[in-house]
């Protein structure tokens, strides 16, 4: 077994043996015009060497893997007995003799740094900075020792053990190696971030500078000087007043010390020196090909690097393979979905989609640039984002401001129109959509019969087709009419009756109820599912114990549970094909998981009444016909009133009759998808070890075989990286990531503001659900959430409003929330930390704002 290897020696095909920081050591090393500190790593085998002397461990270790990561007290208390367990250790002749060799060769009695280096640190999707220790300025073989058995131990601190578990990288398979490396003793340190670490832009360097050891500024003892470095020139730069620095000891260890009051306040670095340093930190950007978090020594005029570790919680940016400008937007906030896709999901998407979709970090993005570059284009945009997303406008207007897309002359259409500068108008007639509804119903029916004996070549070339197919019904020209006619008419409503009677958001109580909706009619449905299986007591009681996905087989069993049974069957029939984030193909529906319908069916039989779902259908549409009569009396009695009633009328009548179908669309898609994924599965069980491995392969992958056990692995890590990554509704190509603000000042102090996108009031608990599978709720809750894609309509049966971290006036939860005329704020940035489960809050779904109460 190897115990030691040097770092020149090391590199990134040896992260098992050296760890992330180590192998990354020793790439630096080998960069031309890098200085790096000599050193060696004590490798993992000697520490899996030294786990083996202490039997006890597993135990421990598996009581550590079965913990909750939001158990505070039982990481504490575990960690502490593990770290001890290991402290207590006697290290083996062995491996004391190969590390104290290795000391001779640097110097036996030079002072070194002893650092952590663990298999998961410091890896291009996973940083782990500052979850293990570091001891500095360390002297003589014993102490060296003393302190590698230390650095081993700090693999189980509460903070590394925490990451992990949320992170989800198992405690066995994370072993430590140690870098032990000779001390420097700087005038100056700190760290650069060869990208701005917060606006995410890869043209802006920031380089943190402190005096003395790089220690005080990591541990935050004090405020260091921040130069902002672009194009080779200060941006911007900001000179600390640095009370304290850490210096060594010469015995060993280090202190704090006082820096003397008339070098406070002089900058730890030159403007040269800052704009020398990042050219060295672009050197070991390009070298790695990403950007870097590095940690930096002065010394002599002389910058030595002593770490350098991609910086992971920087947003991707598509590749287009120029170097323009580029504006995208995210698919995401517009479908209520921006958790990261599987990549089968994201190119099946592509290849369904209307237009050309660009993907980072497991997410979809649309390149908005030369729509924005035109004066008509960037008004029409502008327009619709305004009335449908204030955010989304913010963060345009943002980057406009900036001038980083330049305005170019008109010279005809810049690129597919915008989705409401829609086509010629239709007619206000329920025949147009029942038609769209029945070829809707015909196409799908055509492709579940075509399908069904495809294998192999013959399967993907009859998919290929598919998609084309798929394309051509969703851009039917008599479906976008009539999606427009419902959204125009909504616009026009709102527009004209707050300026002619003063009524905020009037649309929302004339469409309840509206005809057609398939996403209300969804949540309506499961209501009689309830009502079937109410009257049953033991039905009900066997229910509230199922935690698997072949409960249907045992209903039958009880009494009445073959009708309990078939009620579910069917729904699942019409709307099995949905789940939570159901753009991304590769998510589990409902059918393949019906368990998850359990806790909605439960809160129905608990919270309702039989025939409740008929009931708040015709509840809503007596209130929509109410408020119809009283506003065109209000509008009869002003000059014109006649015809302003008259006109408003006929645009009532035409929202009722088309906003229902904005819905259906979405439906057809998902439903489509059903098909694919099917069809895919069966072929993936033909050709992989686990089916669900398809998931990791994009659509031409898998058609063509170009895949192998490694390149699957390589995209589970991934998308694992990507799932812990946010997406900005709006992200340049210099990698700014810009979500927008709300410029309002109408709202009370401390309330949480957002878009208004369902009028009223309401009070109650605020039930904070991430999770649909695990939805509880009591009479009287309100629901608060990252995102509602239609999967969450039967969830909204039960609640009395609605408040989202995502949406839009327009997106589905939008549409349902008024449909159910549930008071609804959405677009409410973080309302999921910043709402805790069970406090009281109001909801101003008139004005756009939350109020926390209690």
């Amino acid at each position: 077994m190897k115990y030691v290897i040097d770092l020149n020696e090391a590199d990134q095909t040896q992260v098992a043996l050296v760890g992330g920081k180590g192998a990354h050591l020793g790439k630096l090393s080998r960069i031309e015009g890098i200085r790096v500190p000599p050193g060696f790593c004590v490798t993992t085998e000697a520490f899996q060497r030294f786990m083996t002397e202490a039997p006890s461990i597993d135990a421990l270790l598996d009581e550590l893997s079965g913990l909750n990561p939001d158990d505070r007290e039982g990481i504490t208390t575990l960690s502490a007995e593990i770290r001890r367990t290991l402290e207590e250790v006697v290290i083996s002749d062995e491996l004391a003799a190969a590390v104290t060799d290795a000391l001779r060769r640097f110097g036996e009695q030079a002072a070194y740094a002893v650092r952590s280096s663990a298999t998961a640190e410091d890896l291009p999707t996973a940083s782990f900075a500052g979850q293990q220790d570091t001891y500095l300025n360390v002297i003589g073989p014993t102490a060296v020792l003393r302190h590698v058995v230390r650095c081993w131990a700090s693999l189980f601190t509460d903070r590394a053990v925490t990451y992990r578990l949320r992170n989800r990288f198992d405690d066995r398979a994370v072993h430590m190696a140690v870098v032990v490396q000779q001390m420097v003793f700087p005038s100056a340190a700190g760290i650069l971030f060869t990208a701005d670490p917060v606006t995410g832009n890869r043209k802006v360097a920031t380089v943190d500078a402190g005096f003395g050891l790089g220690e005080a500024l990591v541990s935050g003892l004090v405020n260091p000087d921040v130069f902002k470095v672009r194009d080779g020139e200060i941006a911007a730069k900001t000179i600390a007043a640095k009370r304290l620095a850490i210096q060594s000891l010469p015995a060993g260890g280090t202190e704090v010390l006082a820096v003397d009051e008339q070098r406070q306040e002089q900058p730890a670095l030159t403007d040269q020196q800052a704009v020398r340093l990042v050219q060295l930190g672009r050197r070991i950007e390009a070298y790695f090909g990403r950007p870097q978090d590095i940690e930096w020594c002065l010394v002599d005029d002389d910058f030595q690097i002593v770490q350098s570790r991609p910086i992971t919680t920087l947003f991707p940016i598509p590749e287009t393979g120029d170097q323009e400008n580029h504006v995208y937007l995210s698919v995401g906030h517009q479908q209520m979905m921006t958790d990261a896709m599987k990549p089968l999901g994201i190119s099946v998407w592509q290849l369904t989609a209307m237009g050309t979709m660009l993907q980072a970090g497991g997410r979809l993005f649309v390149d908005a640039t030369k729509r924005l570059a035109s004066p008509a284009g960037r008004a029409g945009m502008l327009d619709l984002a305004g009335r449908s997303d204030p955010l989304l406008r913010d963060a345009l207007e943002t980057v406009l401001d900036s001038d980083f897309v330049p305005m170019l002359p008109d010279s005809g259409p810049a690129g597919p129109p915008v989705r409401g500068a829609a086509p010629s108008p239709i007619e206000t007639d329920p025949a147009i959509v029942t038609e769209l509804i029945e070829r809707s119903q015909a196409s799908v029916a055509v492709l579940r019969r075509e399908i069904r004996t495809r294998t192999g070549p013959a399967l993907f070339e009859f998919l290929l087709e598919a998609f084309d197919e798929h394309k051509r019904v969703l851009s039917e020209p008599l479906s976008m009419q009539a999606i427009m006619a419902g959204m125009e008419a909504t616009w026009w409503l709102n527009d004209h009756l707050q300026e002619w009677l003063g009524e905020k958001n009037a649309a929302d109580t004339l469409t309840l109820s509206a005809p057609n909706n398939v996403t209300s009619e969804m949540g309506l449905a499961l209501l009689d599912v309830a009502d079937v299986i109410r009257p049953h007591p033991e039905l009900v009681k066997f229910l509230q114990g199922v935690d698997s996905d072949d409960f249907l087989d045992e209903l039958p069993k009880f009494a009445n549970g073959t009708e309990a049974r078939d009620a579910i069957v069917a729904y699942l029939d019409r709307y099995g094909m949905r789940c939570v984030g159901e753009i991304d193909i590769t998510r589990p529906r409902w059918s393949e998981r019906p368990s998850t319908l359990v806790p909605l069916i439960l809160d129905n039989i608990k919270l309702f009444e039989p025939g409740a779902a008929e009931q708040r259908f015709e509840q809503g549409r007596q209130e929509a016909l109410r408020k119809q009569e009283e506003l065109l009396e209000r509008l009869r009695a002003l000059p014109d009133g006649e015809q302003k009633a008259d006109e408003t009328e006929r645009m009532i009548d035409r929202v009722r009759t088309f906003i229902g179908y904005r819905e259906y669309p979405k439906y057809n898609v998902i439903s489509r998808y059903f098909v694919y994924k099917q069809a895919l599965l069966d072929e993936a069980e033909r050709v992989l070890p686990d089916k669900e491995d398809v998931f990791y392969l994009t659509f031409d992958e898998f058609r063509t075989g170009q895949f192998d056990e490694e390149h699957i692995r390589q995209r589970k890590d991934a998308f694992r990286s990507y799932e812990t990554l946010r997406p900005p509704r709006v992200l340049t190509s210099d990698g700014e990531a810009i979500n927008g603000a709300y410029r309002r000042d109408d709202v009370p102090d401390g309330a949480l503001v957002g878009l208004p996108v369902s009028a009223g009031t309401v009070e109650g608990r605020a039930r904070v659900i991430l999770d649909l599978a695990k939805a509880e709720l009591e009479a009287g809750d309100i629901l608060v959430t990252a995102f509602t894609d239609p999967s969450w309509s039967p969830l909204f049966v039960g609640i009395t409003g609605l408040v989202t971290e995502v949406g839009g006036l327009m997106t589905h939860g939008a549409v349902i929330a008024r449909e159910y005329g549930l008071p609804a704020v959405v677009g409410v940035e973080q309302a999921t930390q910043l709402i805790q489960d069970g406090q009281r809050i109001r909801v101003h779904g008139t004005d756009g704002y939350v109020e926390i109460l209690s």
